[in-house]
């Protein structure tokens, strides 16, 4: 690919026609999500100012966590758009923390993910004061926030975890338009990128993408669950006709989504 084959082949917001629709109408949803009893909002684990998450509780006593990391390429978004994903795991009696981090280029990918374990430590460290299992924290997350939520599974950070659109070389990455902002030098590619990280004893893994997303991003998922299965790892990979990188995100934001029910499983299986 030349360079602006390349860039196209990664640009998601380009590729959706309506993608700022999709994200005006994720942030109404999540305003009404985080207005719900119980939520306990911007709680502080780290030093940074977008250190913080919100925890959305399902009202159930010793519920699994589910962990859900937002996307937009390490450098975009904010966690407050993305309450809206845990209307579905709550139906299911599952707590939901979906975690802020520092963005590029404020932070290298490497503090990124840092942030990211610091995050989890405190949650499992505060397990009582949230009410949840501490042995049953489980991760997702979407676009860079699915390959945030990779590193989590196979670094055993959690008991498993959701991956929607997810990442996991980041050679590519490193020739787009992405790294302006992301400057990926090479120990990063090496040592972030999941792909390259395979090894045994990781956490189950359920991957997800959309029949009609950009074939790159197809692509890294079927490479990535093909590997690992031909490893026998617990890697899986699930493709959802008829959705794009933002309609994807309904199928774990409604009780009897596609993607929830992958979480359900992946919770009851562990």
């Amino acid at each position: 690919m030349d360079q602006a084959a390349l860039d196209a082949a990664y640009n998601n917001s380009a590729a959706v026609a309506d993608s700022a629709e999709w994200l005006a109408a994720w942030a109404r949803r999540s305003s009404a999500t985080r207005a719900i009893p119980g939520a306990r909002l911007d709680i502080r684990y780290g030093t940074r100012e977008r250190a913080c998450f919100d925890y959305l509780p399902a009202g159930v006593p010793g519920a699994p966590l589910f962990v859900f990391i937002h996307g937009g390429y390490w450098q975009r978004n904010s966690k407050d758009i993305f309450s809206f994903a845990a209307e579905g795991p709550r139906a299911h009696g599952i707590d939901v923390a979906v975690v802020g981090y520092t963005l590029a280029p404020a932070a290298r990918l490497s503090d990124i993910v840092k942030e990211i374990r610091e995050a989890l430590a405190f949650l499992r460290g505060n397990a009582g004061q949230f009410g949840f299992h501490q042995e049953k924290i489980f991760a997702g997350g979407w676009s860079a926030g699915g390959h945030l939520a990779a590193l989590t599974g196979i670094q055993k950070d959690v008991k498993g975890a959701l991956v929607i659109s997810g990442l996991f070389d980041l050679e590519p990455i490193a020739l787009t338009y992405v790294n302006e902002k992301l400057r990926l030098d090479r120990q990063e590619i090496e040592t972030l990128s999941p792909l390259s990280l395979l090894r045994d004893g990781i956490s189950p893994l359920r991957l997800a993408v959309g029949g009609d997303e950009l074939s790159e991003l197809q692509r890294q998922s079927t490479d990535f669950e093909q590997i690992a299965a031909g490893r026998g790892m617990p890697v899986t990979l699930r493709v959802l006709p008829g959705h794009n990188h933002f309609s994807i995100l309904d199928e774990l934001a409604t009780p009897d989504g596609a993607l929830t029910s992958e979480l359900v499983r992946l919770i009851s299986g562990s």
